[in-house]
C-alpha cells in the first residue's frame, strides 16, 4: 500500500523538476504556460521540458558526438515511454504519466528529436539552402509542441492545428536567429541564415563545395529578410484567429513572445548582435513582457 505514495511522490518531484526547467531554460514560454487552465499544465511543461533537454543537448557538451549520443538516447527514452518501460529520468516520468493519462502522438515527439539529430549530424559549418529548410527544422522543433499540447487537451480542430503550425515556425525561426551571437562565439560560423538569402544580400561564399556565411555589415540585411518570413507566419496564424476554438487559444499564446522578439530585434535594426535584444526577455523588462503577456491572455487573444 505504500507504493502508491512514494509514486505519487515521485510523480510529483518529476512534474516539479518540468517546470523549474522550463522557468530556467524557456522563461518566455513558462510565463504563458501559466496563463493554461490548470487540467492543461502537466502535459505542457512536460513537452516544453522535453524540449529544454533535447535543444541544449548540444550545447552542455564541448564534443558534439556527446551530445548527438544524448539526442539518440532520448529516442530510444520516447520508444520506452510508449512500451511503458520505466527511465530514471523525470522528464521521461513525467511523460510515461503524460502519455498513459492522455492521448499523445508518439509521432510528434519522434519528429522533435529526430530533426535535432539531424541537424546535429550536418557536417560543421553546414547551412540550409533554403528558407523552406529552416522553416521546416522550426515547425519540427516548435510546432510539435503546440500541436502535442492541444492534442493532449483534447482539442481537435484542424483551424487551430493550422494556427500552430504558422505559431512553431515563427518562433522556430526568430529563435534561430536570435542564437546566432551565440553559435558565431561556439562555432565561427553562422549556420542558421539560408544560403538562398546569403546570396541575395551578397554574404554567401563558396569555396570547395562548402558554403559559408560572411558577417559583415550585410548581415542585418539578412536577418530581416528570414525575420520576414517569421512575420508572415505570425500574420497567418492571427488571420485564422476567428476560426479557432476558444479553448484553443491559451495554448497559441506563445505568439505573444514570438511578437515581442520580433519587434525587439526590428527596433534594433536586426542587429541580433546588439545587446539589447537579449536583455530582460526578449529584449523588454520582465515586468513590461508579463503586463503585455497577461493583457493578451486576458482578452483571449494570441
Amino acid at each position: 500500500m505504500s507504493a502508491t505514495p512514494a509514486a505519487a511522490s515521485s510523480l510529483q518531484a518529476a512534474l516539479s523538476y518540468c517546470v523549474k526547467q522550463v522557468r530556467s531554460y524557456d522563461y518566455h514560454h513558462y510565463l504563458c504556460l501559466l496563463h493554461l487552465p490548470p487540467p492543461m499544465r502537466k502535459a505542457a511543461f512536460t513537452f516544453r521540458a522535453f524540449n529544454v533537454e533535447t535543444a541544449k543537448a548540444m550545447d552542455v557538451v564541448s564534443d558534439p558526438k556527446t551530445g548527438l549520443m544524448r539526442l539518440l538516447w532520448w529516442k530510444d527514452v520516447i520508444d520506452k515511454v510508449f512500451a511503458n518501460k520505466l527511465v530514471e529520468h523525470p522528464v521521461a516520468q513525467a511523460l510515461s504519466s503524460v502519455v498513459l493519462d492522455r492521448k499523445v502522438s508518439k509521432h510528434w515527439l519522434k519528429r522533435s528529436v529526430e530533426a535535432r539529430i539531424n541537424d546535429a549530424n550536418r557536417d560543421e559549418g553546414a547551412i540550409p539552402e533554403t528558407s523552406a529548410e529552416l522553416e521546416r527544422y522550426a515547425e519540427d522543433t516548435q510546432s510539435t509542441i503546440l500541436y502535442m499540447t492541444l492534442q493532449a487537451a483534447g482539442i481537435q480542430s484542424t483551424v487551430a492545428d493550422h494556427a500552430a503550425s504558422h505559431i512553431g515556425k515563427a518562433t522556430g525561426l526568430l529563435l534561430l536567429l536570435k542564437a546566432l551571437p551565440h553559435h558565431v562565439n561556439k562555432q565561427g560560423v553562422i549556420p542558421y541564415i539560408p544560403a538562398s538569402v546569403a546570396e541575395e544580400c551578397g554574404l554567401l561564399t563558396r569555396e570547395g563545395g562548402r558554403s559559408e556565411v560572411r558577417i559583415d555589415d550585410r548581415l542585418p540585411d539578412a536577418v530581416f529578410k528570414v525575420a520576414s518570413v517569421a512575420e508572415a507566419h505570425l500574420h497567418k496564424a492571427r488571420d485564422l484567429a476567428s476560426s479557432v476554438p476558444r479553448e484553443a487559444i491559451p495554448v497559441l499564446l506563445p505568439a505573444l513572445p514570438a511578437q515581442v522578439l520580433l519587434d525587439s530585434m526590428r527596433r534594433c535594426e536586426f542587429n541580433v548582435f546588439d545587446s539589447r535584444v537579449s536583455r530582460g526577455v526578449h529584449g523588454v523588462s520582465p515586468l513590461w513582457y508579463q503586463l503585455k503577456l497577461n493583457w493578451y491572455a486576458w482578452r483571449n487573444k494570441y
